[in-house]
């Protein structure tokens, strides 16, 4: 259950993670984060892996995206 919970939470943070990617819209990833690590903490709780494998996906996108852009925009 803490699986399918976690991959929904994915399935929900990474569209807004790829709306962040647009320029001047990189402070979405402030609020992508955060729900990805929920995700994330969701995930390493469960049995599975998936729901964890997808929200550390997004939560690494959305901070690479930060830390390239100097974690302003």
């Amino acid at each position: 259950m803490l699986n399918l919970l976690s991959i929904l939470i994915g399935i929900i943070a990474l569209p807004l993670m790829l709306i962040a990617l647009i320029p001047l819209l990189g402070w979405v990833n402030y609020l992508v984060i955060p729900v990805a690590v929920v995700g994330l903490a969701l995930g390493a709780l469960s049995e599975s892996n998936t729901g964890r494998n997808l929200n550390i996906v997004v939560a690494l996108v959305g901070l690479t995206r930060l830390w390239l852009g100097g974690f302003i925009l």
